[in-house]
């Protein structure tokens, strides 16, 4: 076997892990014929191929396997060393890379990642906000270094991920303050029929609400949906309808929205989660804002 050429090997770690060429040249913003030409120098340096193409599909060969479990292994540990280094750098300001899912309340993502740049010696942050999907995507190509979700890594994703549970908290409904008292008064009854502002269809909080109206045999009138958890209170705030979000920021809600709380429940908990490159947690401003979150916000 001749040397090995890392950068052909990452080429080739990407490609299997997208499970297209296409895919990994989005993810890696290169060309498809420049992955196409590193592949082909991995093959002559190996021996063998490391992919079959069945099809327009391309699968890993038994030595592609083999290659494809090093690599990950390989590239994950370098995941963790960039972390570490981050997190304990010297010179200069410090840097915490994160993706914040698109469904998770903002009021709650500040108040997890506010302790890292308020501390004594505070950390620049980066956020990036989008699905699930694709920000765990960049978390395996080392381009984040936490993602913060309110649902954890999917089951049979192919991403070597892990998920560190914060904490979670019940659900409260609320209205703009000069309609409050009327939903207030047969509260959760006089959601019937009430205008109500919800994620989208897709969302594991729209599920879990759809399950609730079930339940208490309750039918409001969907007034919008959201992808955008600030634009749902947004549309709340002008009076365009009820929402519900996470009891634990429900202060912060009535502050900012001016809005009020007509009603609570504990049979709707929302869960969210820290989501790392390593099993272990070990870059210090991760450590800060993951403690200070299950020791001050999600408090029982």
């Amino acid at each position: 076997m001749r040397h090995l050429n890392y950068s052909h090997l990452q080429y080739f770690w990407a490609v299997a892990r997208e499970g297209s060429i296409a895919k990994a040249s989005e993810s890696l913003h290169v060309t498809p014929q420049t992955i196409s030409g590193q592949l082909k120098l991995l093959d002559q340096a190996v021996g063998n191929p490391l992919f079959d193409r069945v099809g327009r599909r391309l699968v890993l060969s038994d030595l592609g396997q083999l290659v494809y479990e090093y690599a990950d292994e390989i590239f994950s540990t370098g995941a963790e060393l960039a972390s570490v280094v981050r997190g304990n750098q010297t010179n200069g300001p410090k840097t915490l890379s994160l993706g914040i899912v698109s469904s998770m309340p903002k009021l709650i993502a500040e108040r997890i990642v506010a302790p890292a740049m308020m501390a004594e010696n505070p950390v620049r942050v980066r956020c990036h906000e989008s699905s699930l999907e694709q920000l765990l995507s960049e978390l395996a190509l080392h381009k984040l270094d936490l993602v913060l979700s309110d649902k954890p890594v999917p089951d049979g994703l192919g991403i070597k991920a892990y998920n560190h549970r914060l904490g979670e908290s019940g659900m409260s409904f609320f209205s703009q303050r000069g309609r409050a008292r009327r939903y207030r008064a047969r509260f959760p009854e006089s959601l019937n029929d009430a205008p109500l502002l919800l994620p989208t269809q897709n969302s594991a909080l729209r599920r879990r609400l759809d399950d609730w109206f079930e339940n208490h045999e309750l039918s409001p009138r969907i007034a919008g949906e959201f992808d955008d958890s600030a634009l749902l209170k947004a549309f709340g705030e002008a009076g365009v309808g009820v929402f519900a979000a996470p009891t634990v920021i429900e202060e912060e809600i009535c502050r900012m929205y001016r809005m009020s709380v007509i009603g609570r429940t504990e049979e709707i908990r929302e869960r969210f989660y820290a989501i790392s490159p390593e099993r272990r947690l070990r870059h210090s401003s991760v450590v800060l804002i993951t403690d200070t979150a299950r020791s001050s916000l999600f408090a029982a």
